[in-house]
């Protein structure tokens, strides 16, 4: 068998905007004491893997977790932390900072249906994307197609680097950046539920195949 690599996706941990119910996209708060505590935690549970290198998006929540969880790993400690923009959350135009519940409404209400929760229930993660933009007034919010373009723009990139060295890769990214991204690459892994903060998710790259091994695990939690 031919070498691969491993890659562990961590969602960062609760912010402000996530306790206030807030829609966060490319706006930037801070984590809560709760949500350093989960991270930690977190770390703690992943303490034992040994990662070759560490990455997150531009966004300063993103990289605040992934201080935390190399500060936890003693192996691992010492890693360059490198940010790359393609990993942020998708852009929510003028709904960032918004209500969530309201917000979630005005655009279920633009894809044609009764409630948010139906809008979950039957539309596609794509659909969902498109209809913020076709929702915000002012149409500043990224479709799908552009969001899903730079998301695998440094998924790729990533790919090229670290393809066949058998090492343990290290992202730390946002909700809808790791269920968008898995959800196209992982092809057992079909309309993914939410994902929660701090948690993990590790897909193996072998032979130019993905292979889920977890998804939106927390069990590690120490």
């Amino acid at each position: 068998m031919g070498k691969g690599c491993t890659f562990y996706f961590v969602r960062h941990g609760e912010t402000y905007f996530n306790r206030y119910m807030k829609m966060q996209g490319w706006s930037n708060t801070p984590l809560t004491k709760d949500g350093r505590f989960t991270v930690i935690r977190s770390g703690r549970g992943l303490s034992d893997i040994r990662f070759d290198a560490a990455y997150c998006s531009d966004l300063s929540r993103t990289k605040e977790t992934l201080e935390i969880l190399l500060e936890e790993n003693f192996t691992s400690r010492n890693l360059k932390i490198q940010e790359m923009p393609e990993f942020r959350e998708a852009f929510y135009g003028s709904f960032e900072g918004s209500d969530v519940d309201e917000s979630w409404a005005t655009i279920s209400k633009e894809l044609g249906y009764e409630t948010a929760d139906e809008m979950r229930e039957k539309a596609t993660l794509a659909d969902r994307i498109d209809g913020t933009k076709a929702a915000d007034p002012l149409h500043d919010a990224e479709d799908f197609l552009t969001f899903w373009l730079r998301v695998e723009k440094g998924m790729l990139q990533l790919i090229e680097k670290h393809r066949e060295t058998d090492q343990n890769i290290l992202i730390v990214a946002h909700g809808n950046t790791i269920r968008n991204l898995l959800n196209g690459i992982v092809p057992e892994l079909e309309m993914p539920t939410s994902v929660d903060n701090a948690s993990v998710s590790v897909v193996n790259y072998h032979d130019g195949q993905y292979h889920l091994e977890r998804f939106n695990d927390t069990g590690h939690f120490r």
